[in-house]
């Protein structure tokens, strides 16, 4: 049996050849067309990627119209929440435009009415924006005429103003000063004194009996005096008709300056120093006294602080400040004095009350916390007053 012939070793080699070739072809058709739908699917954006998955026909893209705001000017689109710069201006992107949308012609930048809203009828505002957005009406504005005035320029040059006249400020007056009050009388200040009935005492043309004999009593003592003319005031009602200056209290003991006093005061107190004060003096200090230093006598006023008359106002008063030894020790009467010359002074105090109707010293009050005051006052059924 006779099979089919084989072809020749040529013809294979030549099918062979062919049938690589082929299918060298077809993969290279293959990677061709598997790079173009890779490089469409990239190329194609992301948008038209999404409306043909779901199969939805694109739609050209429609300008919004541009709604103008009462309350503020109309910015261009971009800017609105950026603030400009003046130094350097910015170029906003042009904005595609499509060729079936209308696109509207941009407003002029130098109208002042499109900068200015009309904030009391917002609805004209609106229209009168629209209206001016159409290139319709644009063109139908018309234009100012040539020969219109327009603002004139300024001069190059400020002009100075002219100057006021200097005039000098009125000068104020002073306000006027209101009169000075009417003098005061002299005697307007001065309260008047109670009465007292030795503010009448007057001296006689011949002195009395009991004055002449104070006097002897007092020379009896040793007392040195000297007599003194009267003294007396009728406005206060200060009076001593029979004065005496006493320039000592006894042989031994001065006084000094000399106190002007009544011839009664000048003798209580000569005694009251022979008696008390000498001794106390040699008992405590073992020493003679020598002097005493008076601070007041006879003076023409009231008491501090009173409408009284004072019993130095009738020189029946006597202020001692100080008592001085023979060995030149100083006894000064004050508030608070060294131990030995407050038991001195204390002995000359309590001493003192009884033979003068009124005795005071440091401790009663303040007008006499530097001297022993010593008086005659004559008080109802003779009593004291002492502290």
């Amino acid at each position: 049996m006779i099979g089919p012939k084989r072809p020749s070793r040529q013809l294979r080699a030549s099918r062979h050849r062919f049938g690589a070739m082929a299918t060298l072809s077809f993969s290279r058709k293959y990677r061709i067309a598997l790079f173009m739908v890779v490089a469409a699917l990239l190329v194609t954006p992301a948008d038209a990627k999404h409306r043909h998955r779901h199969h939805e026909p694109l739609s050209p893209r429609v300008e919004q119209p541009l709604t103008p705001r009462v309350d503020r000017p109309l910015k261009p689109r971009g800017e609105r929440h950026r603030k400009p710069k003046p130094a350097r201006q910015r170029t906003q992107n042009p904005i595609p435009v499509r060729a079936d949308v209308p696109v509207p012609e941009p407003r002029p930048a130098d109208t002042p009415e499109a900068t200015e809203p009309n904030t009391q009828n917002p609805a004209a505002t609106s229209d009168r924006f629209q209206d001016e957005g159409s290139p319709q009406k644009q063109q139908a504005r018309p234009e100012p005429p040539a020969d219109a005035k327009s603002e004139p320029e300024p001069p190059a040059v400020a002009p100075t103003p002219t100057q006021r006249p200097e005039t000098g400020e009125p000068e104020v007056e002073p306000p006027a000063l209101a009169p000075p009050p009417p003098p005061k009388p002299a005697d307007a200040d001065k309260k008047e004194m109670l009465p007292d009935p030795r503010s009448a005492d007057l001296p006689d043309a011949k002195m009395p009996a009991e004055e002449v004999a104070c006097r002897e009593r007092l020379r009896g003592l040793g007392v040195e005096f000297e007599e003194h003319k009267a003294e007396s005031d009728r406005d206060i009602g200060c009076s001593i008709p029979y004065p005496l200056v006493l320039n000592s209290l006894g042989k031994s003991i001065a006084i000094a300056p000399g106190a002007e006093l009544n011839c009664a005061m000048a003798e209580a107190a000569a005694r009251f120093a022979g008696d008390v004060m000498q001794p106390a003096a040699k008992a405590e200090f073992g020493a003679d006294l020598k002097s005493i230093g008076q601070a007041s006598a006879f003076v023409c006023r009231p008491r501090n602080g009173t409408r009284k008359l004072s019993e130095h106002a009738f020189g029946n008063a006597l202020d001692i400040a100080s008592f001085s030894l023979a060995d030149g020790r100083t006894i000064e009467v004050g508030p608070a004095p060294p131990d030995k010359d407050a038991k001195f002074l204390d002995a000359v105090r309590k001493a003192a009350c009884g033979p003068f109707k009124t005795v005071l010293g440091p401790g009663s009050d303040a007008d006499h916390s530097l001297h022993l005051h010593l008086d005659l006052e004559p008080r109802r059924h003779g009593g004291t007053f002492c502290q």
